[in-house]
């Protein structure tokens, strides 16, 4: 790879901060070498909505940008850059005002201050401008000990350290958190018992409540230079129902909403920052069936005209795949009165590895539908949800494809790879590759599916696999995994990003031992077959060594982006998912030696689930996968 002089006595002052940790983090990629080019930085007028151009000589490459994210997405460019492209200037027009990420940090796992910088730097190479990290308790809040208790919650000073860390780069950061639904884990306490109205939701028109969500939002957007807040209120299912419904009787969710709206809006005034919501609870109160997709949804004009002008809604969508779609919810968010604020999805949650072709599908729609309907803000989502279990870092390339389209009218592919080996240090297909790890064969268009079948393949309980009926072949499915696992493993060997390949590697390899495992003890024990017995026997201690190479990799991981609150989580699963081989093991063991007569976790049939197959691309989560049963 090239490298390049990059001299930060003379690059613009607004830069300066920025280049010198983009400097140290691509050490390889700068040097001081009289015949390598140099890069120079001219802000210039003319790009001032957003935009640059790169003119190239054989001692100067001069890069001519209109905000300073411009300036770094530029560098981002000739970083990847090889061959032909070395030689020829570019120019890129910004499409959109706000390009933004967004990352859970409160699905179990909380990033690390490091690996927050570290992802700042990615996005910023790639020309994002916005970053939120998702808190619902998980930020400091004066006089309240049980924000993100036992949680690993940041600290004041560390989020202000982040936000100035980001700013160098040129991206803002959004305080982004809970002020109705989605507050189980503060709510759970005793000290917080008066402010629920349900187990997830706060206690509305309550003065008790709105004196607690003043402190809330002034924590959570103190450490910000940031006027603006996105302060939730999505998915409040039941509002109402609990405690509220006993202290005030039974009330409209639409009147409710709109109140809690208005005081919440109030506070945000008084602490000088502009709110934002998700809007989905608008068109669910709309709708019979309680569906934010709901096209026969109606929102009452009385409601729609009690929302707050100068509250900005934000129209989430993960799941379609149709441009036409997010065309018309773009359409019916501007009938409210409102300019929306889009947001997508890369599909991180509930799964060890991001599902990429799923993300880029709906990426491509979504942002097509925004360019045509002129948006000017979007942002893309990173949740955590059932236990943050993904590597955040297999986001990458999904992220790069999102702002490859911030940037061009289409995505080229060509450069996609090329901006994604430059800014990421990673071979872009053998990522996706790794995204076979869910994608098993018996999914005919993985670009359209959701799946996380490497999850609920490894954690469902190797005696009682519930979902053994939905595999077809199960001899072609072991022969997948096991050549997926020496796939990933050999690209891991070329460092230096691709080395988090071997994690999904080890995954598909202990994938590939258990996923016709229990399908095989059945056959053998009602068979009578002793002797096949025997040799499974083995099989099981080959997959404990696998399984125990995963977890070590797993926790490995785990600590180098999280701090280390939620690992027992994490180490719950495997130690679980151990203990069950060990006692498959023995139980097997026993009869064999004849200490027990039966096994009937081998002899009991596993039903089919109804209408449901793996070709559907479902996706479960490790309690559903663990046991038959519902633990209450």
């Amino acid at each position: 790879m090239h490298a390049f002089v990059l001299d930060l006595n003379t690059c613009p002052l607004e830069l300066k901060a920025g280049l010198s940790e983009i400097k140290a983090d691509y050490i390889k990629r700068f040097t001081a070498s009289p015949r390598a080019p140099q890069v120079v930085f001219i802000k210039d007028p003319a790009h001032k909505r957003g935009g640059l151009a790169v003119t190239k000589s054989r001692k100067r490459l001069t890069v001519r940008y209109g905000r300073k994210t411009d300036a770094f997405r530029a560098l981002g460019r000739l970083l990847g850059e090889e061959g032909p492209a070395l030689h020829a200037d570019f120019s890129e027009t910004a499409r959109f005002d706000l390009l933004g990420v967004m990352l859970d940090c409160s699905r179990n796992g909380v990033p690390r201050p490091e690996t927050v910088r570290t992802l700042l730097r990615r996005w910023a190479l790639m020309g994002f401008n916005m970053a939120m990290l998702y808190t619902e308790d998980t930020y400091e809040v004066p006089g309240e000990p049980f924000f993100g208790y036992l949680r690993g919650r940041y600290t004041w000073e560390e989020l202000k350290s982040l936000d100035q860390y980001a700013a160098h780069l040129g991206i803002e950061m959004i305080p982004c958190i809970q002020t109705l639904a989605h507050l189980e884990q503060v709510l759970q306490w005793p000290a917080y018992a008066d402010y629920r109205d349900t187990d997830d939701i706060i206690l509305a028109n309550d003065n008790k409540t709105y004196a607690l969500l003043e402190k809330m939002i002034a924590a959570a957007s103190g450490p910000f230079h940031s006027r603006r807040i996105h302060v939730g209120m999505d998915e409040a299912h039941g509002l109402g129902t609990g405690r509220y419904r006993a202290r005030f009787g039974e009330q409209s969710p639409f009147a409710i909403m709109n109140r809690h709206l208005k005081e919440v809006r109030r506070l945000c005034r008084k602490l000088g920052v502009r709110p934002m919501i998700w809007s989905d609870m608008y068109f669910r109160l709309g709708s019979k069936t309680h569906d934010y997709y709901d096209r026969a949804s109606k929102i009452p004009r009385q409601v729609a005209a009690g929302i707050p002008a100068d509250v900005d809604l934000v129209y989430w969508d993960y799941y379609h795949t149709e441009t036409e779609f997010y065309e018309e919810w773009i359409d019916r968010h501007r009938a409210l009165g409102t300019e929306p604020v889009f947001a997508g999805g890369v599909w991180t949650w509930n799964r060890f590895w991001a599902a990429l072709p799923f993300a880029f599908t709906t990426t491509e729609a979504a942002l097509r539908a925004c360019k045509n309907k002129r948006l000017r803000q979007v942002f893309t989502t990173m949740w955590g949800d059932d236990g943050a279990e993904c590597d955040i870092f297999s986001a990458l390339p999904a992220l790069q494809f999102f702002a490859e389209h911030g940037y061009s009218d289409r995505v080229n592919n060509a450069l996609l790879r090329a901006n994604f080996r430059g800014i990421c240090q990673g071979e872009f297909n053998a990522w996706v590759k790794a995204c076979d790890l869910d994608l098993i064969p018996e999914i005919s268009n993985p670009e359209m599916s959701a799946s996380n079948a490497g999850k609920w393949l490894l954690w469902q309980d190797p005696a009682l696999s519930i979902y053994d009926p939905l595999i077809k072949d199960p001899s072609a499915l072991k022969i997948h995994y096991e050549r997926l696992a020496a796939s990933l493993a050999r690209a891991a060997r070329h460092p230096p990003a691709n080395r988090r390949l071997m994690f999904p590697a080890l995954a598909a390899r202990a994938v590939a031992l258990k996923c016709n495992l229990r399908n095989e003890l059945a056959i053998a024990y009602r068979a009578g077959n002793q002797t096949r017995l025997k040799q499974l026997a083995q099989e099981i201690e080959a997959l404990l060594k696998a399984v125990a190479k995963l977890q070590s990799e797993h926790t490995a991981l785990w600590l180098s982006l999280y701090k280390p609150f939620g690992l027992e989580v994490l180490e719950g699963r495997y130690g679980l998912l151990r203990a069950r081989l060990e006692r498959l093991h023995s139980r097997v063991a026993d009869y064999l030696k004849g200490r027990i007569n039966a096994i009937p976790e081998l002899a009991a049939r596993l039903e089919p689930l109804g209408s449901v197959s793996a070709s559907d691309g479902h996706y479960f989560t490790h309690a559903r996968s663990a046991t038959p049963s519902v633990i209450k």
